[in-house]
């Protein structure tokens, strides 16, 4: 029962946390608040965000009260992980953990993204998702275009983008392991 309720709890945590982030992209990256994404997003966001909002405003560029909150969420959801092992927190295993998961999630929305991406430029290119899209992946896949050259008329930044998400994935979890039996 204790696995069902973990998976339940990560699941809706990592959403919302997930869902912050993104929130925080639509405004690093200046998307309208109009567009469908960023009302979802707000809509599922704002009870978490506002708040924060008010000690700790946006800047110019960058909506550190998201990004606060996806951290709050990571901090809140490693608690809950420790407790349901049965253990005291441990505070330092517990920072390693959300930490760990925030950068799991963030790496995973950029996956998930690129994927969206690139099955809608096969399937529909003009859908009304697609410039949202673009216009979240593209600052990571800018500079990459500058490197990789169209292979017959083919864009392979997004498969190069993938495989780094990848490595640093596989970093970051062998990097967990090495250091979790020296913070439990």
């Amino acid at each position: 029962m204790t696995d069902i309720l973990w998976l339940v709890i990560r699941m809706v945590g990592g959403l919302l946390a997930t869902a912050c982030i993104l929130r925080a992209l639509a405004y690093r990256f200046h998307l309208s608040p109009h567009n469908p994404i960023s009302q979802f997003v707000n809509a599922v966001t704002d009870w978490i965000v506002k708040p924060l909002r008010r000690v700790l405003p946006p800047s110019r560029s960058n909506d550190w009260a998201s990004v606060l909150a996806a951290a709050v969420l990571a901090l809140v959801i490693a608690i809950i992980y420790m407790l349901l092992l049965g253990r005291m927190p441990m505070p330092g295993f517990v920072l390693l953990m959300a930490a760990s998961m925030l950068i799991e999630w963030v790496l995973y929305l950029m996956i998930g993204m690129l994927i969206l991406q690139a099955v809608l430029s096969w399937v529909n290119p003009h859908a009304p998702i697609a410039p949202t899209i673009n216009q979240l992946t593209h600052p990571f896949l800018a500079p990459i275009r500058k490197i990789v050259p169209l292979i017959g008329g083919v864009d392979l930044s997004p498969m190069v983008l993938l495989l780094i998400i990848y490595v640093l994935l596989e970093f970051v979890q062998m990097t967990i392991f090495r250091l979790a039996p020296y913070l439990a």
